[in-house]
């Protein structure tokens, strides 16, 4: 594995990292505003004024809005996602717990990426799906099993 390689993973890593602590933190604020549906909508607004200073520093150049005439109609589903992921976090994290959380997210985030690659949806490349990447699958929904099983108080067999 080149060292490019290595940081990318690593910059993945590090932005994994944080979304537990976004998911407590939306969910804290989702109940501060009594009801999760104002702390998707506050956090999605947190994003924007973060966004805009970085934009502005950058000196990124409007777009040529028009080009959306021409783009593919799910490239809005990012926006939907974002509200889906925030909201569904706003109302998980609290009752399956940080780890429960986003392992149960990783879950389905691996299944879907198993389902974009093999057909190359989204306008990502096409990867067939293979016997490794189902293992890792597998190992992945292994896992959140194994973390909800524990963290649901059930005990292990006897002479375990």
């Amino acid at each position: 594995m080149h060292t490019s390689s290595l940081l990318l993973i690593l910059a993945a890593i590090v932005s994994g990292a944080v979304v537990p602590f976004q998911a407590g933190a939306n969910a804290v604020l989702g109940r501060t505003l009594g009801h999760p549906l104002w702390g998707t909508a506050i956090s999605l607004c947190v994003s924007f004024a973060c966004i805009l200073p970085v934009m502005l520093l950058a000196r990124v150049e409007m777009p040529a809005l028009s080009n959306l005439a021409q783009a593919p109609r799910w490239i809005w589903i990012g926006g939907i996602v974002g509200v889906v992921y925030i909201t569904g976090a706003l109302v998980l994290a609290p009752k399956l717990g940080a780890a429960g959380f986003i392992t149960a997210a990783i879950a389905g985030q691996m299944l879907a990426s198993v389902i974009i690659d093999h057909w190359g949806l989204v306008g990502l490349p096409q990867k067939p799906v293979s016997l490794p990447r189902l293992a890792g699958l597998g190992l992945i929904i292994l896992g959140l099993i194994v973390m909800q099983l524990q963290a649901s108080g059930v005990k292990p067999a006897a002479g375990s």
